[in-house]
């Protein structure tokens, strides 16, 4: 009888894709349901987000030369290791998660600034630089916790900035402790509290999250933020997860130890805010404005957040300021009732 050899596998870490829209109840946030893990278990994101690993990820790095396996799953991806590999500590995984659904970009916040694509020439290595400005990329090297314990949470956005004169209209900035959002555009943004304490709050993918791109010595024109474009990542990517066996100094966000995978593995979670507007109503026969909401209510597949008719997602308008050119001053929805 011939010999059989069966190799076990060890999750070394699992990516988790949570967006507010699709798991949001109305104005309750998906965390303060009575059982969030019931709504879990109807959510799949693949239908709008894709995320799969880079070319060299998959065929140079570790997957292929570790013997190692991506699998997509509905609420993301994991990658698994036998467990007898060792994984080096310096081993980084990357993988590319695109948009699949045109209607994305309505519900989905932090989706206005624009991302153009920059090809430029520099003549010191004869070859093209390409750039892709306010792509995101979300690292367990600067992830941050949220609670403690059972509770603890890992998230691979970093931590909430305070705010800046160059924010946009759905920014999330850190002010004197508590979490907000800008509801219009600098300079003079107005701002809403979406909780008490910064703390409080999921860690949602912000404008941090966008790198500072420095080009390399006398190159111009390269976008103030955003990743370079290099073979394996492409045009149409949103964001880009980079994952570190090792985080130095911290186990808690390392996948490894000693080269062999945790038994207790990490799972990051990369949270999407769901897009906010104020509501304007009309009267669908005449066409008169009947009332407006006073404040933005989240967009939210399940429930609804104000006491009459929701908006489509796509039922989104711009109003922009008189005065000071494409300065956004509010993000609204119209309904006609």
């Amino acid at each position: 009888m011939a010999e059989r050899v069966r190799n076990g596998y060890k999750r070394l870490f699992e990516v988790r894709l949570l967006h507010h829209y699709w798991l949001d109840e109305g104005g309750t946030l998906f965390d303060l349901l009575p059982d969030p893990t019931r709504r879990l278990l109807t959510y799949d994101r693949r239908p709008f987000l894709q995320l799969a690993p880079t070319p060299a990820t998959a065929q140079l790095l570790v997957l292929a030369g570790l013997g190692c396996v991506y699998r997509d799953t509905a609420l993301g991806g994991l990658v698994a290791a036998p467990d007898d590999a060792v994984i080096p500590d310096d081993a980084v995984f990357e993988l590319v998660l695109t948009v699949q659904q045109a209607a994305f970009q309505n519900y989905t916040a932090l989706t206005l600034p624009p991302r153009k694509i920059y090809e430029l020439y520099y003549a010191a290595e004869d070859t093209i630089y390409r750039y892709k400005e306010n792509v995101p990329v979300l690292s367990n090297l600067t992830g941050v916790t949220r609670g403690a314990g059972p509770t603890l949470s890992l998230y691979l956005s970093s931590e909430i900035p305070a705010s800046a004169p160059t924010d946009r209209v759905e920014a999330l900035v850190d002010m004197a402790g508590a979490l907000h959002q800008l509801t219009s555009d600098q300079p003079g943004a107005t701002t809403r509290q979406l909780a008490p304490a910064v703390a409080d709050a999921p860690v949602f993918v912000h404008q941090g999250d966008v790198p500072v791109l420095v080009p390399p010595p006398g190159l111009a024109g390269v976008p103030a933020r955003g990743l370079r474009l290099t073979d394996g990542i492409p045009d149409d990517v949103f964001a880009l997860i980079r994952i570190a066996a090792v985080r130095p100094g911290n186990t808690t966000f390392s996948c490894t130890v000693g080269g062999k995978a945790r038994a207790d593995y990490p799972v990051f979670q990369v949270r999407f805010k769901n897009r906010s507007t104020i509501r304007h109503y009309f009267n669908r026969a005449t066409g008169a404005p009947t009332s407006t909401d006073p404040n933005p209510l989240p967009l939210t597949h399940f429930g609804n957040a104000g006491s009459k008719l929701k908006p489509a997602p796509e039922a989104l308008k711009l109003d922009i300021d008189p005065v000071v050119a494409g300065r956004i001053t509010g993000i609204r929805s119209d309904i006609f009732e």
